[in-house]
């Protein structure tokens, strides 16, 4: 069920408890992350924090912290499956689900007890009516001629879900006797069910008859999309407290700059947001001018910008932004030498010279900084790059540091997304979330090296993968596929920033192709997983137009497609877009997308 007031259903329950936080390893949920601990900290509340990658870890870790525990708070994993049925919980266990994840799963959101959903309402939910899902058809069409006593609906609601629990006790039972069996195809099978498992609805029963009911449930189900950012609403949680505070202020910035980096969200979607975020802004920055209230220079201060749509060009030199901007790279085609020409035209356009293009942003001269900003937005418009500016915010610590919200993103991002061998993912996380601190600048300027360096090799790739004519149109959707031995290949084998290069080599082939047709069309993309197991991850893309609602229809275009060919794939990732797949049934599972979707 759906939480109306956050405060009294949410927080005064688990104030005095001891909860269990499953974080989700993505920038948003680390910085909602990050605004709980802090009012945990302000209430000692005692808690435990474990990241989850993907459903096999949110399983593992319930299964060794469920006795200890029984309130669960997950962020950004577990609105867009029933979370029961997975998790198989005790019947006092109670889940506070913060996520993103669109479209929230009917079970959820019609259970009273269980499940809590902290997610706004004023989102386009478009959730179908309880009586159109879990009518009992036979008995309407028997009693549709009888008059009906004012009993009746709580009745059939008592009935139907008992229904539910007893379907959910079959699956149980099945899911057991399985596990006993011990086959040779168990892998197989055991994947199989897990996608049946997570993904319960109408394209998961191909022998089932059509009826009303699974056709609201497909027309609701089909499209995966994104809602307001966790860590916006877990501000506003803090607001309602009267305990925010400007780091957490901040936080919220980042969470929502990372949806909008990241293409998750509608531009529309991302400008009301900002207005909201803006008018706190205003409220904790704002500064008098006489002398009682003057702050330290070490006070931290967050200023809304219209700043420039260059990645991390403040901590680069202008050249190096200019190049490895998705944007600009793309606008440009600097993959082809014409490319490379059309940027030199534009910074001799804007009267730049060279040296003090290509050397660090910091060491530019003061006079060339002071308006660089118009220079290159008036340059930008003279080569058909009309939103070379963009509304953001930035903060300063002190006079030496600033930073703005999309470097944050992308240095945490590429800590989170290490390939580095020297820990696991939960160190990797925990580093993450270390960044997101002003006492840890050294690993925050950590993030933005190594996010320098993914942003290098996503440019190269991309240009890799165009000169090479590696996107190729399979009809219904463009196709790419990184082989292994490729350069950098290793960067992009986790989810997001596979997910990263996708969206930025969609935007750059639908730039340099001449086929009005190869522009309005998705693209899936696989990259090396495992070698040793011969798995890929493969991730699918919305098409890339102006209009575009960001809703992604490949969730359940995978899942069909793997069931129809009994593909060995596992929807592993709490996007339902990524998956991972067995190499040897790549082109059987391609062919049965072709198919489906022609």
């Amino acid at each position: 069920m759906f939480v109306s007031d956050f405060r009294k259903e949410f927080y005064e329950v688990v104030q005095s408890q001891r909860v269990l936080l499953f974080v989700a390893s993505d920038v948003d949920a680390l910085c909602a992350c990050k605004i709980l601990q802090a009012l945990f900290q302000c209430d000692h509340v005692q808690y435990t924090l474990v990241p989850v990658s993907g459903w096999q870890e949110l399983e593992t870790s319930f299964l060794e912290h469920k006795e200890q525990f029984r309130y669960f708070i997950l962020i950004n994993c577990g609105a867009n499956v029933d979370l029961l049925d997975i998790l198989q919980p005790d019947e006092d266990t109670i889940f506070f689900v913060c996520d993103t994840h669109r479209p929230v799963n009917v079970i959820n959101v019609y259970n009273n007890t269980q499940i809590k959903l902290l997610i706004k309402q004023d989102d386009d939910l478009e959730v179908p009516a309880y009586e159109d899902i879990f009518r009992d058809e036979e008995e309407d069409e028997e009693h549709s001629g009888n008059d009906s006593d004012g009993s009746e609906p709580s009745e059939k609601r008592t009935r139907l879900e008992e229904e539910i629990v007893e379907e959910t006790m079959r699956r149980r039972q099945r899911r057991e006797w399985e596990a006993r069996s011990g086959s040779e195809s168990e892998p197989v099978a055991a994947a199989l069910e897990k996608s049946s498992r997570l993904f319960p609805g109408p394209m998961s029963d191909r022998t089932a008859p059509k009826s009303p009911r699974r056709d609201i449930l497909f027309d609701y189900e089909q499209y995966e999309y994104h809602g307001t950012s966790s860590a916006m609403v877990m501000f506003e949680l803090a607001w309602m407290l009267s305990k925010d505070l400007n780091d957490m202020l901040w936080w919220a910035i980042v969470g929502l700059t990372d949806q909008w980096v990241q293409d998750k969200i509608t531009q529309m979607k991302y400008v009301t947001d900002v207005g909201v975020l803006q008018r706190h802004v205003s409220r904790h920055n704002h500064r008098n001018e006489d002398e009682e209230n003057t702050l330290s220079v070490d006070c931290t201060r967050i200023s809304f910008e219209y700043d420039l749509r260059l990645a991390l060009y403040q901590h680069w030199s202008l050249h190096d932004s200019l190049c490895n901007t998705s944007y600009t790279a793309a606008r440009f085609k600097l993959w082809s030498v014409h490319g490379q020409k059309r940027l030199q035209e534009f910074l001799a356009d804007m009267g730049l010279p060279l040296k003090q293009v290509k050397q660090k942003f910091q060491a530019m001269d003061i006079s060339l900084k002071e308006n660089l900003r118009e220079m290159i937005e008036e340059s930008a418009n003279k080569f058909g790059m009309k939103d070379m500016r963009v509304q953001t915010f930035s903060i300063h610590f002190g006079f030496k540091h600033k930073f703005l919200a999309s470097d944050v993103v992308f240095a945490t991002m590429s800590l989170m997304e290490s390939p580095e061998r020297d820990g696991s993912g939960t160190d990797h996380f925990i580093q993450a979330l270390d960044s997101l601190s002003r006492s840890n600048l050294d690993k925050l300027y950590h993030g933005l090296e190594l996010a320098k360096k993914q942003l290098r090799a996503t440019q190269q790739t991309i240009a890799s993968c165009l000169c090479t004519n590696l996107v190729i149109s399979q009809g219904p959707f463009l196709y790419c596929s990184l082989m292994e031995g490729t350069p950098d290949v290793v960067l992009f084998s986790r989810p997001a920033s596979l997910s990263l290069l996708s969206k930025h080599l969609l935007k750059s082939f639908v730039c340099s192709t001449k086929n009005r047709r190869c522009k309005l069309l998705p693209l899936v993309m696989a990259a090396p997983l495992s070698v040793e197991h011969g798995t890929v991850t493969v991730v699918g893309i919305p098409p890339e137009t102006d209009s575009s609602d960001r809703k992604n229809f490949f969730g359940r275009a995978f899942e069909k497609a793997a069931e129809s060919t009994s593909s060995r794939m596992l929807h592993n990732h709490f996007d339902l877009s990524v998956i991972e797949l067995k190499t040897e049934d790549r082109s059987k599972f391609l062919d049965a997308l072709i198919s489906l979707l022609s």
